[in-house]
């Protein structure tokens, strides 16, 4: 085994540390808002739930319901109509000079 030299510090793995906490990090960031978004949604919910019971069926109604009209949305603005298009003629030959007539070599 050998002894370091007094003036070299040993390896640390901490560069690849800090960059898994960077990364962490940045994905706590992204992902915060929607994550608390939908278990706000859940926690209201719930909570006019308990308050009503017939509350929470209608909301489960309405939920379904929207997220049908948005699907039938989705499906239908994707949809193309079959169209015939004019590509053109490649032209082949000499370019035509500015006057028009073509140039000759």
């Amino acid at each position: 085994m050998t002894t370091p030299s007094p003036g070299s510090r040993p390896s640390r793995p901490w560069g690849a540390l800090g960059a898994g906490a960077a990364a962490l990090a940045a994905c706590a960031v992204c992902c915060a808002g929607p994550l608390l978004a939908v278990l706000g949604g859940i926690g209201v919910t719930s909570a006019i739930g308990a308050l009503w019971v017939p509350i929470l069926a209608v909301l489960a109604v309405a939920a379904g319901l929207a997220a049908q009209v948005v699907r039938r949305r989705r499906t239908a603005s994707c949809r193309t109509v079959p169209a015939r298009t004019d590509l053109g003629m490649p032209t082949v030959g000499l370019p035509p000079d500015k006057d028009g007539s073509k140039a000759a070599h």
